[in-house]
């Protein structure tokens, strides 16, 4: 496992073996960086791939919730507009929990 670095600023966090010398998102200095415990890099490791599942809920129920709105703008029949506009509704629900987890993972250090 790579070493974690988090720059103190911003809360980039940096892969490799020492901080960079700016940071990519702030340009904080290299000595703004700090280096993670094993305990801390080893949530991060963990959590990134269900970050990534999480973000990817989001983006497809972004994209539902744009098909959802075709549907009810084309306005076939009641029932298919009801459909429509239900899961318009649960896709946003679905995109909220998706965030929602996201924020806690990164409330417990979990990037």
């Amino acid at each position: 496992m790579k070493k974690l670095w988090k720059c103190t600023v911003c809360g980039y966090v940096h892969q490799g073996d020492e901080a960079p010398d700016f940071c990519p998102k702030c340009n904080a200095p290299k000595d703004k960086f700090v280096e993670l415990s094993a305990e801390d890099a080893d949530k991060i490791y963990k959590s990134d791939r269900t970050n990534d599942i999480h973000m990817e809920l989001i983006t497809l129920m972004g994209k539902v919730a744009a098909l959802c709105q075709e549907g009810i703008n084309l306005n076939l029949d009641p029932p298919c507009v009801s459909i429509f506009e239900k899961a318009l509704k649960e896709s946003w629900v679905i995109k909220q929990r998706a965030k929602a987890e996201l924020a806690g993972h990164m409330s417990k250090g979990k990037w």
